[in-house]
């Protein structure tokens, strides 16, 4: 694989052209330019004073989007050592002081973690489980107002309790949209 393949293009906000590099790991496959709009288009390009997090960050692609559009903060988590180093690695080069990189499985921050997040980003590895396994629990971290990024080769067939679907698209194989908590 040519080393130009691995690099990911931040498309708005401070960090916009910037190209950030990212290991070859298994499962690792940036969220697409396209869908990377559509998505930042539908929460508003601004995100600032809003704190974010992104699980399962692999090439952080979503993430510092985030941070170029000025989010207060931005977690991300990431279990493989490699793409948390290229994740520390960008941080740096970057310079990008709202940016937290954790090494860590993703459920386990999510069930240990007592936070709440107005933006998270769930895009863990398309063959793998990880993603049932990740939405019963997002709900109980999520602002009033705040929304989950679900992208993955098959929606979901069905919400757990507390989720409702906000909005949905597919791109290729791809098929992402925007939970929200259930109203009260």
């Amino acid at each position: 694989m040519s080393q130009s393949r691995n690099k990911v293009r931040i498309i708005g906000g401070d960090y916009r052209r910037r190209l950030l590099p990212f290991p070859d790991a298994d499962g690792l496959r940036p969220t697409p330019d396209r869908v990377r709009e559509t998505l930042f288009n539908w929460l508003g390009q601004d995100l600032y004073g809003k704190n974010c997090l992104d699980l399962f960050a692999g090439s952080g692609a979503l993430g510092f989007e985030a941070a170029s559009r000025s989010a207060r903060r931005v977690v991300m988590v990431e279990k493989s050592r490699k793409a948390y180093e290229s994740l520390q690695a960008n941080r740096q080069l970057l310079q990008a002081a709202a940016l937290e990189v954790q090494a860590g499985d993703a459920l386990l921050y999510l069930k240990n973690s007592r936070e709440r997040f107005d933006v998270i980003f769930v895009d863990p590895p398309y063959d793998s489980d990880l993603l049932e396994q990740a939405l019963p629990l997002l709900a109980e971290r999520l602002s009033d107002d705040g929304v989950a990024y679900v992208e993955a080769r098959q929606w979901p067939e069905a919400l757990p309790d507390g989720l409702v679907e906000h909005r949905r698209d597919k791109a290729g194989i791809v098929q992402y949209g925007l939970l929200r908590r259930q109203p009260a």
